[in-house]
């Protein structure tokens, strides 16, 4: 969360910067947000590879939601086709399921979820405006920690892969005067799975791969230039 307030405040004073300087409209072609999101990641195990802590048998895991502040840039290339990039970090906990209820095994694990989507709007460019997009992602994993009870059980420290996945997208622009000013409203699914290992000191004990696929629900307030 820390990092993600840094983040949006350092890019809003830069697209304040740039507003000043431009007339808004909603005909132009740069759109920039400013949105409350929610992430919504699965967390669960889909293989385990290596396992020398003795995981019970239907061991499972969860990963928390996090909301986090979100800045969004677009350029709209045609009225109707656009490509978009987001800026966020989001921070999440992975907790055991089943025999290891509540668990605690990865901690403050920070994503970046670099993402590119080309959208397609719909519509003639004036009033409600619906949008679909879709394009890649590359999670990056930042200052990780083994959790609580992963500690208890022997691991120092805990590493997640960085990892390229896959981002469906759906949303909706309203614009709220003529000047640029609008609301948006946008629903991501991502499609990415990770390596997660466990250490005590250089060696490895345990290994595993998730599936991360998070929802990313946003709305928030548009300006257009």
């Amino acid at each position: 969360m820390k990092y993600g307030l840094k983040i949006a405040v350092a890019t809003l004073a830069i697209l304040g910067m740039s507003g000043s300087a431009n007339a808004g409209s909603n005909d132009g072609k740069i759109q920039v947000k400013a949105m409350a999101t929610l992430v919504a990641p699965d967390g669960k195990i889909t293989s385990i590879e290596l396992d020398n802590i003795g995981l019970p048998a239907g061991t499972q895991t969860e990963a928390d939601d996090n909301f986090v502040p979100t800045i969004a840039a677009e350029y709209f290339f045609t009225p109707n086709f656009s490509v978009e990039t987001i800026c966020c970090v989001t921070q999440h906990d992975v907790t055991g399921t089943g025999p290891l209820d509540g668990a605690g095994l990865v901690a403050d694990a920070n994503i970046i979820p670099a993402t590119l989507t080309a959208k397609y709007h719909f519509g003639d460019g004036s009033g409600f405006k619906p949008y679909v997009g879709a394009g890649p992602t590359y999670f990056i994993f930042v200052d990780e920690k083994a959790g609580s009870t992963a500690q208890a059980l022997g691991a120092t420290r805990q590493k997640m892969n960085d990892k390229v996945g896959f981002a469906l997208q759906a949303g909706f622009d309203l614009p709220l005067d003529d000047k640029g000013l609008g609301l948006s409203v946008d629903a991501k699914r991502y499609f990415v799975t990770t390596t997660a290992r466990w250490y005590a000191d250089q060696t490895e004990i345990l290994r595993t791969r998730h599936k991360i696929d998070p929802w990313v629900i946003s709305a928030g307030i548009a300006y257009r230039f």
